[in-house]
């Protein structure tokens, strides 16, 4: 009886936490929902922003990866860009506490006026809870949602793997290609690609 109960209850949990696994986020299928906290104190969520397109941004200021698209002003173009045509932008901090790259709402929004960093919104994920829904492996890592929900761009900012500001200029970056490529109606060339930085600090 009990060896038939212990099996009965596992069988119960991996029935409970199979629809979790299998919501990851893979190009091509509907992008993971999600809700989080800014920088602003206001709630985030995904599904407010159907039929925009929807960048997400993995963000860790301790990371020299991430300072090399800051520092030379790369990252902050492309959200001005990209913004200015309509396209929703949220940063996201999945750094834990006391780990690098955790930050503060208000630590976040001098870091942001200091930076000149223009996005929608920074959300706050100290929890990991969207970084892990979405497999974010390192900052910077980029994935790009289309208005209908599908995630059409999931790796690496460009083709630069390197903490080197003269590297940016003749750089491809992947991020501008996927939304040229989908705003005029064509196919992705390239939705996949192998993501750059530091690991995120889970």
């Amino acid at each position: 009886m009990k060896h038939s109960t212990l099996y009965s209850m596992l069988v119960a949990l991996v029935l409970c936490t199979f629809p979790l696994l299998s919501s990851a986020a893979k190009v091509g299928e509907a992008a993971p929902e999600f809700k989080g906290t800014a920088s602003d104190g206001k709630m985030i969520r995904l599904s407010d922003y159907h039929g925009k397109y929807v960048v997400l941004e993995w963000h860790n200021n301790g990371c020299p990866y991430v300072g090399k698209h800051y520092n030379s002003g790369n990252m902050q173009r492309l959200q001005k860009r990209w913004t200015g045509e309509g396209v929703v932008w949220f940063t996201i901090l999945s750094s834990a506490p006391h780990k690098q790259g955790y930050v503060t709402a208000s630590e976040e929004n001098d870091y942001m006026a200091k930076m000149h960093a223009v996005p929608t919104a920074a959300l706050l994920d100290p929890t990991g809870e969207i970084g892990h829904l979405y497999e974010a492996k390192t900052s910077p890592q980029m994935f790009v949602i289309n208005p209908q929900g599908v995630l059409i761009y999931d790796g690496a900012i460009d083709d630069k793997p390197t903490t080197d500001l003269n590297d940016v200029p003749g750089a491809t970056n992947y991020v501008s290609v996927a939304l040229e490529q989908a705003m005029a109606g064509k196919h992705v060339e390239t939705p996949v690609t192998r993501p750059y930085g530091c690991s995120v600090k889970y």
